[in-house]
């Protein structure tokens, strides 16, 4: 069906949206402070999108796209980068609220360190491999700096966000992976997956919500410091 990805972009951002207005939560009120961190983000990842249609590392199935494209991407490929974010942020703030549990800084370091050591680890043995290369450099880049840089106090926050966006990612990436509607190109990843879910793509979702939540606690951040 043509409209599959546009459904799925759809029903992704549906109950985030509706949800942002519970009175506990009040999600609703923080929009203004995500919409700067997603247009940049998104124009990053989108840049980054481009280049790989145009290098073969994946492409999109047109039985399930509607067949409007900007820069070569489905429509439904940049909705993606509006509606993942603004879901994954949605659940950050939720958690926030509901859960009082904090991640202790000893363990969010190590966990810091593992993730650093990995992408190392896959930039040397898999160092021809494009779309490995790209995602792991670019994650080792954000946990270098947000950890060890800036130091940031929410990051033990964010990995329980992260561990919690699994679940949704493991649902909609398994129908864009298993129909399949995004087809990826083995030569260019290192042949794993989970399921029918590359393995470099748990790694994007780390990269692309940690991005989106370093942006949204700097602007959330300026604002009460005016």
């Amino acid at each position: 069906m043509r409209y599959t990805y546009l459904l799925i972009n759809l029903l992704t951002v549906f109950f985030p949206v509706v949800l942002s207005f519970d009175k506990k939560v009040e999600f609703h009120k923080s929009w203004k402070f995500i919409w700067p961190g997603m247009a940049i983000t998104g124009l990053f990842f989108l840049f980054w999108d481009v280049l790989f249609t145009i290098k073969g590392v994946w492409s999109f199935n047109p039985l399930y796209v509607i067949g409007v494209r900007f820069w070569g991407l489905p429509l439904e490929e940049v909705m993606f980068f509006l509606t993942v974010p603004f879901a994954c942020i949605f659940i950050y703030a939720c958690l926030n609220y509901y859960v009082k549990w904090l991640m202790p800084f000893r363990l969010t370091s190590i966990i810091s360190s593992m993730v650093i050591l990995l992408s190392v680890l896959m930039l040397i043995f898999y160092h021809g491999r494009l779309y490995t290369v790209v995602t792991f450099g670019l994650l080792l880049i954000l946990v270098l700096l947000i950890q060890y840089v800036f130091k940031a106090e929410w990051l033990n926050r964010y990995y329980l966000t992260y561990i919690v966006a699994l679940v949704p990612f493991y649902i909609v990436n398994g129908i864009l992976t298993s129909i399949p509607i995004v087809l990826y190109n083995n030569a260019e990843n290192i042949g794993k997956r989970v399921g029918t879910i590359p393995f470099e793509d748990h790694f994007y979702l780390m990269a692309l919500l940690l991005m989106n939540i370093s942006f949204f606690e700097y602007f959330k951040l300026r604002k009460l410091n005016q």
